[in-house]
Order: C-alpha cells, then sequence, then structure tokens
C-alpha cells in the first residue's frame, strides 16, 4: 500500500516537472517570436498541466464529483485554447 504512494507521488510530480518544463520552453519561444499563437499555447499547455495534477489536489477536499468538474474544465479549456493557438498559426 506504501509503495503505491510513493509511487504515485514520484509520477505526479514527474508529471508537474515534465509539464512545466514544456511550459518554461513554450514561454521562452513566445518571448523571443512575439508570435501571438506560441501565446495561446502556453495558456493551452499551462492549463492542461494544472488541471491534470495542482486542480486535482486542491479541490480533492470539496467531494469528488466537484473537484473531477474543475479539472475537467480546465483540461477542456486547455485543449480549446490549443486548438485555437493550432488554427491562428
Amino acid at each position: 500500500m506504501v509503495e503505491s504512494s510513493i509511487t504515485h507521488y514520484v509520477l505526479l510530480a514527474i508529471h508537474l516537472i515534465v509539464g512545466f518544463i514544456l511550459v518554461f520552453f513554450a514561454t521562452r519561444a513566445f518571448k523571443r517570436t512575439k508570435y501571438r499563437p506560441m501565446a495561446l499555447l502556453v495558456i493551452g499547455f499551462t492549463l492542461l498541466v494544472l488541471g491534470e495534477t495542482v486542480i486535482e489536489y486542491i479541490f480533492a477536499f470539496t467531494g469528488e464529483s466537484v473537484g473531477k468538474i474543475i479539472e475537467e474544465a480546465f483540461e477542456i479549456s486547455g485543449f480549446i485554447v490549443l486548438i485555437i493557438a493550432v488554427k491562428k498559426s
């Protein structure tokens, strides 16, 4: 039981690290190019990373259904912003 929770937290940490590395590189690319669709990519990636990890744990105490709805709303919003970014590029 303890091993599975440790594995869970290790995978969560890796997910956060890789996700924020992606956001970091997208932000640097936007700062260099000032290309507006790149800013949308940054926003979309940030929403996806936050929705999948941070928001899930922040709202875990509100109940499974409410937290899941908020988490999914962040992820759906992130995908919508990414679609807009791709369409504008």
